[in-house]
């Protein structure tokens, strides 16, 4: 039985990954800064809770990150723990570079520390991107990010590239493009809108102020995604790969499903406002995942819209679990 240790277990991607391995059989070990149990609910609603090991450790502190990794002994880590708003990262970005940067560090050097098999998928993010002219990145397109979060990634990208070419770490990273799910926390852009929308459907709610509905992104299905992180790491030899589904839609867009999954014109409820624009970036993201479809097999299955229609569908629901389980 092979045992994954989840960094970040209790965020949206910890959370379907850990159901993903245990239903490959997968003895599954997670950190969280807090163990407290508010920071679990994701494992909560999908029932499997207490099916995980968790330990409350503080990444930064080498010390700490090679006791763990030493003590639990996994066959494989998935480091997922960041700071992982954009926005934040504007605000915060020595807290967002060290959540990122500084962990995907320590966990290299702790493996490389032990001298252990140890096989570390590291999150990336199509934030590392600056724009492309309208061509689709893929895994040998130009590292250029434009905010804080993009710089803390492209950082732990290189890291784990250097670690695998010069200590022989079987370490790679996953470029993912923007997935979601209902897992996503309110302060995501997603996660507004769905909330907002069911919200004005009920009556509870008059209007959606967001703000620049032109930019456009990759959107995919958060549970598709983490079947991809675990593909990876199977390769003889790990290698870098996107993970996206190739296909580019608008803010706008999302937002037209998400009230059309409600039978709701949006045009009627959502108010621009200035005040809520990012600051410069990249306007429009595109990507290709052919690398990784032709080597492993991996193909995103989930649409934007489908991804809209079942945060609608959980959300008045009120549950995640309901939408894994109509999805399925």
């Amino acid at each position: 039985m092979k045992k994954a240790l989840i960094t970040g277990i209790g965020g949206q991607d910890g959370t379907y990954l850990a159901a993903h391995l245990l239903s490959l059989g997968y003895r599954v070990v997670g950190t969280s800064r807090s163990a407290g149990a508010r920071q679990f609910e994701g494992l909560e609603s999908l029932g499997i809770r207490h099916a995980v090991s968790i330990h409350s450790v503080n990444l930064l502190d080498f010390d700490a990150t090679l006791r763990v990794v030493f003590r639990e002994q996994p066959d494989e880590i998935y480091n997922l723990a960041a700071q992982s708003s954009v926005m934040a990262s504007h605000a915060r970005p020595a807290e967002t570079f060290e959540s990122i940067a500084v962990v995907t560090t320590n966990l290299l050097e702790a493996i490389r520390t032990l001298a252990v098999p140890i096989r570390l998928f590291s999150a990336g993010s199509a934030e590392m991107f600056d724009a492309t002219g309208g061509m689709p990145a893929n895994e040998d397109t130009t590292v250029r990010p434009q905010n804080p979060y993009g710089l803390a990634k492209a950082t732990s990208f290189w890291q784990t590239a250097q670690y695998r070419d010069t200590y022989s770490v079987a370490a790679c990273a996953g470029i993912l493009f923007n997935h979601e799910s209902p897992l996503r926390p309110e302060h995501f852009v997603t996660q507004k809108i769905v909330t907002a929308a069911c919200r004005i459907a009920a009556g509870e709610q008059d209007h959606l102020h967001l703000g620049d509905i032109s930019v456009q992104r990759d959107w995919g299905w958060a549970p598709d995604y983490v079947v991809a992180m675990h593909k990876m790491l199977q390769l003889d030899q790990p290698e870098d790969f996107i993970i996206a589904t190739g296909k580019t839609c608008s803010l706008e867009d999302f937002v037209r499903e998400v009230f059309a999954a409600l039978s709701l014109d949006w045009k009627l409820y959502v108010r621009h406002d200035h005040g809520l624009v990012r600051p410069a970036g990249n306007r429009c993201s595109r990507a290709d995942p052919t690398r990784i479809e032709r080597r492993l097999g991996w193909k995103a299955v989930a649409t934007m819209a489908d991804v809209a229609r079942r945060m609608v569908s959980a959300k008045l629901a009120g549950s995640s679990l309901g939408a894994m389980q109509r999805a399925a």
